[in-house]
């Protein structure tokens, strides 16, 4: 490494880390200096946070929601050249923070994917007439073997809260602030229908199944999945009518 180069790396160190040991020749002068450094360069990543997850800052108030950025910075500096990375692992430090109210981490957790879903590679996905031209000769082993693969921009989870009708609240100059704990758990599904990220919850069956795919299962696997939940017949018509959704919303990206 060069003179320059370890300088560098050393300066950057100094930045991240409060409790670094000076380097060599340097002052209180220089260690106040850096002190504004690091200020300034933290509030600008807490900047960024707030720029990602405007609804949670609203939804937590600011002094909250900066308190918690700021950890995040200081606990998991950024190691990418990108400001967009700035946010990874947020959505944990709220599940920590916030564990007491647990719809802070999922609403988090809903701005985070639609954010990813935003930025995520653009890629065509397959409809249904490319599915039926692709299938045309499948045989019955063959549609067990069957595996997707997804948009890039797809995620999922199963929440707790509504925070889709959350989400839409807090668009709202005015808002208030009801019990948004749902009577069950629910799967949610984000992707990008071509510049506009989207987010939907689905049905339990929905929900694993398409989990189960995203995860590698193929499509006999999924399907035996589920049979054990809501029995045979039942598996084999959801599966078929989960396979139209997925067409139809243009979250598969291709077959093998």
């Amino acid at each position: 490494m060069s003179t320059l180069a370890a300088w560098q790396a050393d300066f950057m160190a100094q930045v991240l880390e409060d409790d670094r040991p000076l380097a060599a020749g340097w002052t209180q002068r220089h260690a106040a200096g850096l002190n504004i450094y690091r200020n300034t360069y933290r509030a600008r990543l807490v900047d960024a946070l707030r720029d990602t997850y405007e609804r949670t800052a609203r939804w937590v108030g600011e002094d909250a929601f900066r308190a918690a950025a700021a950890h995040h910075v200081i606990k998991t500096p950024p190691n990418s050249w990108t400001l967009d990375h700035v946010a990874e692992g947020f959505v944990e430090v709220l599940e920590e923070l916030f564990a007491n109210d647990p719809e802070v981490a999922e609403l988090a957790w809903l701005e985070w994917a639609m954010h990813r879903a935003f930025v995520a590679a653009d890629i065509a996905p397959l409809d249904a007439a490319g599915f039926a031209a692709a299938s045309a000769g499948f045989a019955e082993e063959d549609w067990a073997g069957l595996r997707l693969s997804f948009l890039p921009s797809l995620h999922l989870r199963v929440l707790s809260h509504d925070v889709g009708a959350l989400w839409n609240a807090l668009v709202a100059d005015e808002f208030e602030a009801p019990d948004y704990l749902m009577p069950a758990p629910r799967p949610m599904i984000v992707w990008r229908e071509d510049l506009r990220p989207t987010f939907m919850p689905v049905g339990d069956a929905e929900g694993h199944g398409l989990g189960e795919m995203v995860r590698g299962a193929s499509y006999g696997e999924m399907v035996e999945s589920l049979a054990r939940q809501i029995g045979d017949e039942d598996a084999v018509m959801q599966a078929g009518a989960m396979l139209g959704r997925w067409l139809g919303n243009g979250l598969i990206a291709g077959l093998s």
